[in-house]
């Protein structure tokens, strides 16, 4: 009784508190636990990177395991349309219990619902993948030289599939109901143990590639057990157990409709992969699939603490929704635009400004270091911007306004960036892929800032 009552003043907070405080509170962890995330991907490359001393069988393996990368995203992205899709409409839910205490059930056959979805999916790819993993790799831009580097880290990679699924797909739902510190230290567990593998399964034990693969699923299976075994217990308001993993089609389609947008958003990744490393293979070879491998790391390390930040409030806007209260929602775009902005403006600036310091983290090839230097700057020039399509895709989200949020996320990846990336290289060669960013980056933003201006305009007609 305790418990269930410090959760239900812990949901009412999310309605009643200062919004600053709040999305201080939530949101810091929040950024915390994106930044560390990142670190699963990331580290991995850091020290693949430096495999060996000879900076050619260094570019190879990291070009190997940029060759998995469309994998692993969509992998991620499968997560993501459960979580990132359920935890939302949970998060309203407990908002609506303020008026509807019956609302709390929903929200907890939402959770159950959310996590059948994340075990079916599991089998499904890691059967997929197992099966057909070499003819997806060369189809991806493997060539003779980096397939084995590739074939050798989703070798394993795919055995710890379910562990990724259940880490990254339930978090969300810890989160949503204001436990930021709690989903934060479930990551931290994680990154931090694949920080301390990584250098002891691929230099001190010599499994290479292999061994930074071990060394993340192992972390991911702790973090995925820490995740479950809170959400089971009696400290979480909507608790896991086999009695709602019943699936229910009407829940189903609901957390499909929502969670669609997340899933294009990374889904969509994989597919900008397989377009730039065939580009880049058939315009440049492997050393420019290494170079943009290094990019996408920059990009992730500038773009994270944004989505860290949008992922902390979301909650808010969600749970303020639900309850009717619409000043506080638009109070937290204001205040979220803002923040984003001064984030995004200053990490795009120093990369900008030092590109090859960035990039030296994760090679010491002077060859790529050289393209590095002449393009990350460019590449990521559109990020300028990048934080108003991010600040308006938690709203829509947040608001379980499915519709407008899947085109958004449909717009800059499928509508803009893989045309460009197709079409550019044969008028400005190799360079033209990287030319494609910045542009479908920079009209999806301004794309986004008008739909978010005509939402938040809106809301000033919503009845309460």
């Amino acid at each position: 009784m305790q418990s269930s009552l410090k959760n239900k003043n812990r949901d009412s907070a999310l309605g009643t508190d200062g919004i600053s405080r709040l999305m201080l509170r939530l949101a810091l962890p929040s950024v915390l636990a994106y930044l560390i995330n990142v670190l699963y991907n990331i580290v991995d490359r850091i020290y693949i990177g430096h495999i060996s001393s000879e900076g050619a069988d260094s570019s190879l393996a990291l070009t190997g395991l940029g060759i998995c990368l469309p994998i692993i995203q969509l992998v991620s992205a499968f997560s993501a349309f459960a979580g990132t899709g359920g935890a939302p409409l949970a998060a309203i839910e407990l908002g609506k219990s303020e008026l509807e205490p019956s609302a709390r059930k929903t929200a907890q056959k939402i959770l159950g619902n959310a996590a059948f979805m994340l075990v079916i999916f599991s089998v499904v790819l890691t059967s997929f993948f197992l099966v057909f993993k070499t003819p997806v790799l060369t189809f991806f831009g493997a060539s003779e030289k980096t397939l084995p580097f590739a074939d050798s880290y989703l070798s394993v990679y795919l055995l710890g599939t379910i562990f990724v699924q259940f880490s990254v797909g339930l978090n969300p739902f810890i989160t949503c109901q204001g436990h930021a510190k709690t989903a934060m230290i479930s990551i931290l567990i994680g990154a931090v143990l694949n920080i301390i593998l990584d250098p002891i399964f691929i230099f001190v034990l010599g499994m290479g590639v292999k061994g930074a693969a071990f060394a993340t699923i192992i972390s991911q299976c702790v973090s995925a057990v820490w995740i479950v075994s809170f959400l089971s217990s009696k400290k979480s308001e909507i608790r896991l157990n086999f009695a709602i993993l019943k699936p229910k089609f009407a829940i189903i389609k609901k957390i499909s409709s929502l969670g669609a947008s997340p899933f294009v958003m990374q889904a969509t990744e994989s597919a900008i992969f397989v377009v730039f490393n065939s580009g880049l293979q058939r315009y440049g070879g492997d050393i420019y699939v290494g170079a943009m491998t290094i990019m996408q790391s920059v990009m992730q390390i500038i773009f994270i603490p944004t989505q860290g930040f949008a992922n902390g409030v979301q909650p808010i806007i969600s749970y303020n929704f639900g309850a009717k209260k619409f000043e506080r929602v638009k109070e937290v775009i204001r205040k979220m635009l803002f923040v984003n902005g001064i984030i995004t403006v200053c990490l795009v600036l120093c990369a900008s400004v030092f590109p090859t310091r960035f990039a030296s983290l994760f090679t010491s090839s002077g060859e790529i270091l050289q393209i590095e230097q002449k393009l990350l700057p460019v590449y990521i020039a559109g990020l300028w911007l990048m934080w108003i399509q991010n600040s308006a895709q938690t709203t829509f989200v947040g608001i379980g306004n499915a519709k407008v949020s899947v085109f958004i996320a449909c717009l800059r990846k499928i509508i803009l960036l893989i045309p460009l990336a197709l079409v550019l290289p044969n008028f400005f060669g190799v360079e033209g892929i990287f030319f494609a960013e910045p542009i479908a980056t920079t009209c999806s933003a301004l794309t986004s800032t008008v739909l978010l201006i005509r939402e938040y305009r809106k809301m000033r007609s919503y009845k309460v």
